[in-house]
This record gives C-alpha cells, structure tokens and sequence, in this order.
C-alpha cells in the first residue's frame, strides 16, 4: 500500500517532465493525425457515401496504426526494428486512444464528424495534445515510463 500511496503523490510542477510529456505527446499527435486525417480527407474528397461513423471509426483505427508505425520508426533509430515495434505496441495504448476519441469527438461535434475544415482542424489537434498530456506526465513521473 505504501507504494501505491508513494506512486500517486506526486510532483505537477516539474517543467522538465511536462517537456518531455509533451514532446513524447506531440510525436503521438504527429502520427494519429496522418491516419485520422488521410482518411477523412480520402472519402471528404472521394464523396464515396460511407456512414458517418464508419469514416470516424476507420479514422480512429487508421490514427491508430500510423501512431504506432511512426513510434516503430522513430524507435528503429535506437534499437533493432522487432524491439522497436513491440515497444511502439507496447506504448500507452490508452493515451492513443483517448487522443483519437477527443479528437473525432471534436469533430463530430463541431461539423457533424467527417468533415476537415480550415478552422476544425487545429481545435482537433489542440484537443488532442492536451487529452492525453496529464496522463503522459503521470507515466513518465509515476512509472518512469515514456513511449520514446
């Protein structure tokens, strides 16, 4: 018990985590957003007549598969290419999502889901930097764990 106790208290204020945190946040946006986005953009500009969530949800699983082959890609740099992608697997999957859900849950909310706009765009990003941020610092503070 104590242990647990020790794992939850911990320090907000470090500004070097919270750099950290985001940086590791930021290359996780960078890859959810290139699945996410491609393919609403494919059926925006295809016209093709999917369900609306249909397109959010291949959205969310394409965002989801192009996070973890960039984290493999960026890890192949500093260890060989199978520790790389099971580290990538083995990232905060829970972080991923939850950037992906808030980012569509913008989306939807805003433009009726499946649709990029000039102006949607950056709240969706902005959404989905500081969704899973707090979860990133609390991982690299109370488990020593980063996903680079």
């Amino acid at each position: 018990m104590v242990a647990i106790a020790a794992r939850v208290a911990i320090d907000w204020h470090c500004r070097h985590t919270w750099r950290t945190a985001s940086k590791n946040t930021a290359w996780c946006l960078l890859g959810c957003a290139i699945g996410d986005f491609g393919t609403i953009a494919f059926f925006q500009f295809t016209g093709i007549p999917w369900p609306t969530l249909a397109i959010m949800s291949l959205a969310i699983m394409n965002g989801l598969l192009t996070s973890i082959a960039l984290e493999t890609v960026i890890l192949a740099r500093q260890m060989d290419l199978r520790t790389a992608f099971r580290t990538a697997i083995g990232m905060s999957f829970i972080s991923m999502v939850a950037m992906e859900t808030v980012m569509n849950a913008v989306d939807w909310a805003l433009t009726g889901g499946a649709v990029l706009t000039w102006w949607v765009v950056p709240l969706m990003l902005a959404a989905g930097f500081v969704t899973p941020l707090p979860y990133n610092y609390w991982r690299l503070k109370a488990l020593g764990r980063a996903c680079h």
